[in-house]
């Protein structure tokens, strides 16, 4: 089940990145919400979202929900994804009460 939601996960992630960086720039950005683009009507000249915005509402939509699947699927106290990984014994070092003085 893990491993369905973080390649879903891995998938919307690279469409919500595609999908940003295709979009075109709209303009004014803050300088438009002070009064700099009077011209233009509250949700732009286009009158609301085109597709690509309802794409990437949806796809951040999905990148969240799918985020909070993997806090829910994954192990609580897992460090890595892959339960298949066995951790190393852990490493004793010397006495330092025990180590010969250095002249």
């Amino acid at each position: 089940m893990s491993t369905v939601v973080i390649i879903l996960h891995f998938i919307v992630t690279i469409g919500l990145i595609g999908v940003v960086l295709v979009q075109a720039d709209k303009g004014s950005g803050l300088s438009g919400a002070f009064g700099g683009g009077a011209s233009q009507t509250i949700f732009g000249s286009t009158g609301g979202l085109d597709f690509l915005g309802k794409l990437t509402t949806t796809l951040a939509v999905l990148f969240m929900v799918t985020s909070l699947a993997l806090c829910i699927v994954l192990p609580k106290n897992s460090t890595n994804i892959n339960p298949n990984i066995k951790q190393s014994a852990p490493v004793q070092t010397p006495n330092p009460g025990s180590m010969p003085a250095v002249d």
